[in-house]
């Protein structure tokens, strides 16, 4: 995700514990190629800055677009959607959208489809500088339908500011996303947005969390909460967002990111470290099972008994493996949890990638490819 630099100096910016560059720079990593590897079902030839699946199989995906100024080079992504028979339809262009009169640059970040898959929510990732030289980052969500038409949140602005990893809920109208307590986005709090009503306030006022996942098909996620003076031990939480109720899971030992739940919601997995991931039961939390992976990017298989692990952190480029995920067993409180060394099944012959995904309905495996990063999508490597 590069973004913009003023002509003095260069930006150097936090997201989620990684170190994000704002610079014009290439990936030190071999290359992949599209004749290096078998010929993709789709292509979309274009310098892809994220994408995501809609649940039917369209992709809602975004394209660097580069803007010169007299003073400033900026960024604006183009946002797109490419139907499942590869028609393609802009949904916003990038040198159209402004935002005051401030200079601003912004790469999107993430998209989420809501439920019923016609509205789209766009994470951007903005920096601006002010009449002083000032330079202040944030995250913005755009709303859009499916058909283009701009979402104006009740009936205001078609934006929601401050906002980190929305989550639809199952009325298609209703969004719960983080906004940022601790800087630099390390600690957050709830707030919601109403398609209709617009800003709604804070949910679980007071308290303050360091990521969530939704689980899937409900109007429940699953949150790692931590106190304010991040004094106390991580605890995995599960909210129930609209009644805004809490259940606590489990006190974790640590918490590096990557918190996921499972496509049956069964299940979640997150790194405790660099290196450990923990693998846990829901319904039965002293169920669970760490695994010694490295810390990176993972998808769950359809199935569950795997996860597809990019072995690099987000933004940067690495190979690909599949990680078997043994039964999960009873811990028993006060004993040593063993940590198991599974042996990782490359895929793609070791060749780098910088972003993936697992399509919905399991059969099919989207790359982008570091370099000129086009999307590729194959039917996915068993």
């Amino acid at each position: 995700m590069t973004v913009f630099r003023f002509p003095t100096r260069s930006f150097h910016l936090l997201r989620r514990g990684a170190l994000l560059v704002f610079a014009y720079s290439s990936f030190l990593v071999p290359h992949a190629r599209a004749q290096d590897i078998d010929k993709p079902v789709q292509n979309i030839d274009e310098e892809v800055t994220s994408f995501r699946f809609a649940t039917d199989g369209r992709i809602a995906y975004s394209v660097r677009h580069n803007i010169k100024t007299k003073k400033y080079d900026l960024q604006h992504d183009d946002i797109w959607i490419q139907d499942t028979n590869g028609k393609r339809r802009r949904l916003l262009q990038g040198d159209k959208f402004t935002r005051g009169d401030q200079p601003f640059s912004y790469a999107v970040d993430s998209f989420h489809w809501s439920p019923n898959g016609r509205l789209l929510l766009a994470q951007l990732f903005t920096a601006s500088v002010d009449e002083g030289g000032r330079t202040e980052d944030s995250f913005t969500a755009l709303g859009f339908e499916d058909n283009g038409k701009e979402i104006h949140f009740g009936k205001g602005e078609n934006q929601i500011k401050d906002c980190f990893n929305p989550i639809w809920l199952q009325d298609n109208s209703t969004i719960v996303y983080l906004t940022e307590e601790i800087k630099p986005r390390m600690l957050f709090s709830f707030h919601y947005s109403n398609i209709t009503t617009g800003p709604a306030g804070p949910a679980f006022e007071g308290r303050t969390f360091i990521d969530s996942d939704r689980i899937p098909r409900t109007n429940a996620a699953i949150a790692v909460e931590q106190d304010r003076t991040q004094s106390g031990p991580p605890r995995l939480q599960r909210l129930e967002l609209l009644a805004q109720d809490d259940k606590e899971i489990a006190t974790l030992d640590g918490y590096a990111g990557g918190l996921s739940v499972s496509p049956s919601g069964e299940k979640v997995a997150y790194f405790i470290d660099r290196e450990v991931l923990e693998v846990r039961n829901l319904a039965l939390p002293n169920y669970f099972v760490r695994l010694r992976v490295g810390l990176g990017v993972f998808h769950w298989s359809p199935d569950e008994n795997r996860i597809m692990l990019k072995r690099a952190v987000e933004r940067k480029s690495g190979d690909l493996v599949w990680i078997n995920i043994p039964a999960l067993t009873a811990q028993k409180s006060g004993n040593a949890i063993p940590v198991l060394t599974p042996t990782p099944q490359p895929i793609f012959h070791g060749l780098s990638f910088r972003e993936f995904a697992i399509s919905p309905d399991g059969r099919f495996l989207a790359v982008v490819l570091p370099g000129k990063r086009n999307l590729e999508i194959f039917p996915l490597p068993l």
